[in-house]
């Protein structure tokens, strides 16, 4: 955080920040609001996308992210608590994110039109365990958008989800428990090795296990 606000301040950029006396508040630099715990950058709650001429209602979605949320898929170590969302066209969605995790953890939704979400991106991050909440309008076109954690090494390790506005146009790819992965995960074995392990132990564990039966009754 000192690092960044010394950045700013060099380059002569204008950002806010709670004065000591007050309670901590995020601090805002254009699109982005960051304070000790996590970031938010693209938050809109009220701008229209231009398909829409009305948000046609709300929708409330939490979503948890963390270790414990992947021990239903085999083979993945992080996941968020679902890996769908579905919700109609020009809804607002006010997403409430939740870290379970000692460690950082993100939420981001790709493909939304860059004239309201710079690079097309809504984002959510945590440091640690915690909680954010911020909202964003969907446009009206039948799409499905990807919603991942982009550290590295997290989406691929099961931190990957969808989100259909008006059913989507399909499913995206290695969405664990919705898609097949376009990698599937191969383990393969080498029998030789493995039968001469298996021989080298069997024959270690007949020689050591009666010599301490013998040794024993001596």
């Amino acid at each position: 955080m000192k690092i960044f606000l010394l950045t700013l301040s060099l380059l002569g950029l204008p950002y806010q920040i709670a004065k000591a006396d007050e309670p901590m508040t995020m601090m805002q630099h254009g699109s982005m609001m960051m304070d000790e715990k996590g970031m938010i950058m693209n938050a809109n709650s009220d701008n229209l996308p231009k398909d829409c001429p009305k948000i046609s209602g709300d929708v409330n979605i939490t979503i948890h992210a963390g270790q414990k949320h992947a021990f239903k898929f085999p083979g993945k170590m992080f996941a968020f608590d679902n890996q769908e969302w579905n919700v109609a066209p020009c809804s607002r969605v006010n997403i409430t994110f939740i870290n379970d995790d000692q460690i950082r953890h993100q939420l981001m939704i790709h493909g939304l039109p860059g004239y309201l979400y710079p690079q097309g991106m809504f984002h959510l991050e945590l440091y640690g365990q915690g909680e954010l909440k911020a909202s964003l309008i969907v446009p009206s076109s039948k799409k499905t958008y990807l919603v991942h954690c982009e550290i590295a090494q997290h989406m691929e390790k099961g931190m990957k989800a969808q989100l259909k506005v008006d059913g989507g146009d399909g499913d995206l790819p290695s969405i664990p428990g919705v898609s097949k992965p376009v990698n599937a995960d191969s383990y393969p074995v080498d029998w030789r090795q493995t039968t001469w392990a298996l021989l080298i132990v069997c024959l270690l564990a007949g020689c050591v296990i009666p010599f301490f039966v013998i040794r024993n009754k001596l």
